[in-house]
């Protein structure tokens, strides 16, 4: 099972949003992917329409032991898709885990207890900050993508988060690699957008997609209705840019583009 992290320290760069219709775009494909949400507000789970009320077993409980993710995982209204929903209780996972021991790898365990075969890809739907959740994410992950914000904030927290995933390699996971970084909220009409998209080619090279993720309402509107915005609305521009955004990802994924 490939294990993607969807990571960036920054809120609202549309990891959530990137995190969901990748995975609906590879699922699409005939692959069977499993989405965790790994962030305490709970996002991804209600983009995916899952009401609150219905999280039973969630990220928190797989976190803590106290289910394994084959519990926790969910059907979703898109076909080969499940989720394992988040809810407030993995706001306090990391106090929790403050003195269990290996508590970095917890994600990283639950995930190797899975049965060979059950998924094909995993993406991870990480909380906007660096803590022990992210660093649990990017030991389970073998691959990183980073949706970057088209606007000047977004690139001063770009180094921290290279820095953060430098020590997780050092320390904890020397598999990890960045798939790709990944530009959203790109708004064509203005400068800047271009500006900053121009300065992360040419620091960060081939690493960031040629495939840019544009402003668009039908992809803030997509959530509302518990639905991805290539079911919502596949004809839009922001759900044709996922597209092809996948499509560059499964050619960076050699032994799954071949099965694609």
């Amino acid at each position: 099972m490939i294990r993607i992290a969807v990571a960036n320290q920054k809120g609202g760069v549309g990891k959530t949003t990137t995190a969901i219709n990748v995975a609906t775009a590879l699922s699409a494909t005939g692959w069977r992917v499993l989405l965790i949400d790994f962030d305490p507000q709970g996002n991804a789970s209600t983009g995916l329409g899952v009401d609150r009320s219905a999280r039973e077993w969630s990220s928190y409980e797989v976190l803590t032991g106290q289910c394994d993710i084959q519990q926790a995982a969910i059907g979703t209204k898109v076909p080969r898709l499940d989720l394992v929903t988040a809810t407030v209780d993995l706001s306090g996972a990391e106090i929790e885990l403050i003195d269990i021991e290996q508590r970095t790898h917890r994600l990283d365990r639950a995930l190797d207890a899975v049965p060979a075969g059950r998924w094909d890809v995993c993406l991870i739907d990480c909380p906007p900050s660096l803590g022990l959740l992210t660093i649990n994410a990017l030991v389970a992950a073998r691959s990183l993508l980073v949706p970057l914000q088209c606007e000047f904030f977004a690139l001063e927290g770009l180094s921290q988060l290279l820095t953060t995933i430098e020590r997780v390699r050092t320390r904890f996971n020397s598999d990890l690699t960045i798939l790709g970084v990944a530009l959203t909220m790109y708004d064509r009409r203005n400068r800047l957008s271009e500006q900053v998209a121009q300065d992360v080619r040419a620091c960060l090279g081939k690493v960031v997609f040629e495939t840019v993720i544009p402003r668009n309402v039908r992809l803030s509107e997509a959530p509302s209705h518990g639905l991805p915005a290539l079911i919502y609305d596949h004809r839009c521009s922001g759900s044709e840019a996922y597209i092809a955004l996948a499509r560059e990802l499964i050619g960076r994924l050699p032994r799954l583009a071949r099965a694609a």
